[in-house]
């Protein structure tokens, strides 16, 4: 009996350290499809293959979050998702799969790579390869909308004050600048 308690205690001291298990994430009206990461803790790969295939299948695009379980603003547009979402979700399912990589604010660009099939690359590169002219360090929260061969769809403000109002969003949604 000892050693099962010990056994439990150290499994939920564990989940606990792990920044994905913190991660509020989405919230779970919009069904996110979290991606968590691979390689922790010496490099945080997101895998988008998986979402790019349901995105075909299902013919919609992706609404991919980056957000970090220890970042306020990211924890400020979660909860303005939350608070919204008996009028966003209808909006962000008709078109949209929304993909929920979870992270920390410890991930360091340097850290973070992005996977579409074979080709796994750093957040830089991965940003370049997608076209998105925002030369910018890593900031949480940052979201892309991408269509089904990850191209983006749209230029996407990021950071703290994104789109944080029900108009706001739904015009990130209709793709409207």
């Amino acid at each position: 009996m000892p050693r099962f308690f010990v056994t439990a205690c150290l499994a939920l001291w564990l989940a606990w350290l792990s920044p994905a298990a913190n991660a509020a994430g989405i919230p779970a009206p919009y069904a996110p499809l979290v991606v968590e990461p691979i390689g922790v803790p010496a490099r945080y790969e997101f895998d988008l293959t998986a979402a790019l295939a349901r995105a075909r299948r299902e013919n919609k695009r992706l609404y991919v979050y980056l957000g970090a379980s220890d970042c306020p603003y990211c924890a400020k547009y979660e909860a303005f998702l939350a608070q919204n979402a008996a009028v966003l979700v209808p909006h962000f399912a008709e078109k949209y799969i929304v993909v929920d990589l979870r992270s920390a604010l410890s991930v360091t660009a340097q850290r973070l790579y992005i996977r579409v099939g074979e080709r796994s690359l750093p957040y830089a590169d991965f940003q370049r390869a997608i076209g998105d002219e925002r030369a910018r360090m890593l900031v949480y929260p940052s979201v892309w909308l991408l269509d089904q061969d990850a191209k983006p769809l749209m230029q996407m403000p990021a950071g703290n004050g994104t789109f944080q109002t029900v108009p706001e969003q739904l015009e990130i949604l209709r793709l409207e600048q």
